[in-house]
């Protein structure tokens, strides 16, 4: 069975790049403490990579 990860937003996007604010909108992320659950696979690793420092990520 695959994982699942739950991506929570922990940090504002206020400042952030444009690159960055899109990513965590293609996440499905838009208000702040919010927790969406992904497949784990190498798309959603790479879109992590990116705005890391913008969430907190728990494998479930």
């Amino acid at each position: 069975m695959a994982t699942k990860l739950e991506i929570t937003l922990t940090k504002s996007v206020i400042g952030s790049k444009p690159t960055q604010r899109k990513t965590v909108q293609s996440l499905g992320l838009r208000k702040m403490h919010q927790t969406v659950e992904h497949q784990d696979n190498a798309a959603v690793r790479g879109m992590l990579d990116k705005v890391a420092h913008l969430v907190t990520i728990k494998e479930v």
